[in-house]
């Protein structure tokens, strides 16, 4: 006895939605997929339904799925172009997007008004960790709504439920401290040893192996030692991550000093042509504040 998988819709098939989307076809789910431009669903044209609109690609749908750039657009999308409108009863609203925790709670209160679940469902991991199937998925919502997700989840990676909606985003809002402190780090750590003469491939092989190491030093450190800034994550979105993390501050009362310089730092780095660069390419404003180079430096013979 074969069991029906629901069909879900999924709308924004960009750097990560289109590996998300994949690995949910591999698991046998029938999709419905909507992109802005739609040429990026065409990939996909031989295994899911492609729809014209938002408010078409929901219509028979049992989960919806938004993997979206900002709050923004997931509001044009869900709200303006008549998504929420269109939802069945008893369909699951799934934002994997990264907005407002504010926004997420409204938009579960809108759902609700048409009979839908609701969750804000981010994600970390990267295009890799898309690829892979090794999204870690941090949830908001009632956990009778998370049970009914979790097979989902499971195609794309691991959940934790975090609370009620909006803290999922609040999970995220800390990934994200984190990952833009940590990247200012590892940018600053390679190039102060590659300035004073080491091989900032060396230092980076040596310190993964004690109490600095990270996914961070691990993987974007190699990518500034090998000078590859192709957009995993662009630049610009770190950027609006960070806007989030100061706004989310500024109304609980906070100050982060290092989420403050960090943002400046990428704002600067933005503003000087880079928005496209992978995050880990902060290293880029960093050398221009000091007018050198990491890669041209701790290079020299062995001895």
């Amino acid at each position: 006895m074969t069991i029906e998988l629901p069909r879900i819709a999924f709308l924004g098939i960009g750097l990560m939605g289109a590996p998300m989307t994949r690995n949910l076809l591999n698991a046998g789910y029938p999709m419905t997929l909507w992109n802005r431009t739609e040429s990026k669903c065409e990939p996909f044209a031989d295994d899911a339904t492609i729809a014209k609109s938002p408010a078409e690609a929901v219509a028979d749908a049992d989960v919806v799925i938004t993997m979206l750039e900002n709050g923004q657009v997931v509001d044009d999308v869900l709200v303006e172009q008549g998504a929420i409108d269109a939802l069945k009863d008893g369909a699951l609203v799934i934002d994997m997007s990264s907005v407002q925790p504010s926004v997420a709670r409204r938009h579960a209160a809108l759902a609700a008004e048409q009979g839908a679940g609701y969750l804000d469902a981010p994600v970390s991991g990267g295009t890799v960790g898309a690829a892979e199937a090794r999204l870690s998925i941090m949830a908001g919502g009632s956990e009778e709504d998370v049970a009914r997700a979790l097979p989902v989840f499971e195609v794309l990676g691991k959940c934790t439920r975090i609370g009620p909606v909006g803290a999922g985003q609040l999970a995220k809002l800390a990934n994200q401290t984190i990952v833009g402190i940590t990247i200012g780090a590892v940018s600053e750590a390679l190039l102060l040893a590659a300035k004073g003469g080491a091989d900032p491939a060396a230092v980076r092989e040596a310190l993964m192996g004690g109490f600095a190491g990270s996914r961070i030093l691990e993987l974007h450190g190699q990518r500034m030692i090998d000078r590859d800034f192709a957009p995993g994550a662009p630049a610009r979105i770190q950027l609006k991550d960070l806007r989030m993390i100061l706004d989310e501050a500024r109304a609980e009362g906070l100050t982060l000093p290092l989420s403050q310089q960090v943002h400046n730092e990428y704002l600067s780095l933005v503003a000087n042509g880079h928005s496209e660069v992978d995050h880990s390419g902060l290293l880029l404003e960093l050398e221009h504040l000091n007018g050198t180079l990491m890669g041209s430096l701790g290079r020299g013979p062995k001895t």
